[in-house]
């Protein structure tokens, strides 16, 4: 299936006139490492940018000053840290916040290391709601399957082809049979992304139109990564929001593309064009 800007637009919530903040999502995100502070701004405003009522940041604690001056909007707070990244002592702070969240996403400038694993485990085994996997959240699982087992709740993974790769083995020719195929295999939401990327969860599937080279650029999967995650929280069905947020971060490029050009559009350029297409 397609989607075009007209189902999109029907598979976001209307917005209640007494509603507040609370009504529209509280999300986790867990990102960022000492030299990967972009991943996790990215993935915040991208959270935000796509209407999340409230967006919680856990960083490292040595970039949790940067991240405090660049972002105004997000409650970002620190956690324990181990040479940049989490330190598996981060994980009994994670843990109390979870009971709290509707989404979780775990995985944008992350890093691999025992604690950034220990984060992954403990979100995967205690979290009852959604958990978006991008980036290094997907090549720590891609090492430890076992730990989507018996998982009930919704699992997103957003890989590009070399992740996928690591999650799958060899792809073949046909990039929606093996995307299907993991999905099955994962019980999860497969966003495999590329020149039209597909988004399954094994049975129903779903092939974007959008999008264009201009945003093969870093940044623009942390923007996608937090948008899933930020319609995830506002309670869309995690198929329908994978798939609109995808259209929709490649619509925001089209139009960044028509106005700049491919050559110099940025990840900031799609995050200022989200509002308008959203309306």
């Amino acid at each position: 299936m397609e989607l075009d800007h007209k189902a999109v637009l029907n598979i976001l919530p209307d917005r209640d006139a007494q509603a507040h903040k609370g009504n529209f999502g509280r999300v986790l995100l867990l990102c960022g490492s000492r030299g990967y502070t972009g991943a996790a701004y990215f993935a915040a405003m991208g959270a935000l940018r796509t209407g999340a009522g409230l967006v919680y940041l856990g960083v490292p604690e040595s970039i949790y000053a940067i991240e405090a001056v660049k972002l105004n909007e997000p409650i970002v707070f620190p956690l324990a840290d181990d040479d940049g990244k989490l330190a598996a002592s981060a994980t009994e702070e994670i843990k109390k916040f979870l009971p709290r969240m509707d989404t979780v996403l775990i995985g944008p400038g992350l890093g691999q290391s025992k604690g950034t694993l220990a984060a992954l485990k403990a979100v995967l085994r205690e979290f009852t709601g959604p958990v978006v996997l991008d980036a290094d959240g997907i090549n720590l699982l891609a090492q430890h399957k076992y730990l989507l087992r018996g998982r009930t709740a919704p699992t997103v993974l957003t890989p590009h082809e070399g992740e996928f790769a690591r999650l799958y083995g060899p792809m073949g020719n046909d990039r929606q049979a093996a995307a299907r195929e993991l999905a099955r295999e994962l019980n999860a939401i497969v966003v495999l992304k590329g020149h039209g990327t597909i988004i399954t969860d094994g049975s129903q599937s779903y092939r974007n139109v959008t999008g264009n080279p201009g945003m093969a650029v870093g940044g623009s999967g942390d923007v996608l990564a937090g948008m899933i995650t930020g319609l995830l929280g506002q309670g869309i069905a995690p198929l329908e929001a994978a798939a609109a947020a995808v259209w929709l971060h490649g619509a925001a490029g089209d139009r960044c593309a028509e106005k700049l050009g491919q050559y110099g559009m940025l990840p900031t350029d799609l995050l200022e064009e989200l509002p308008r297409l959203m309306k």
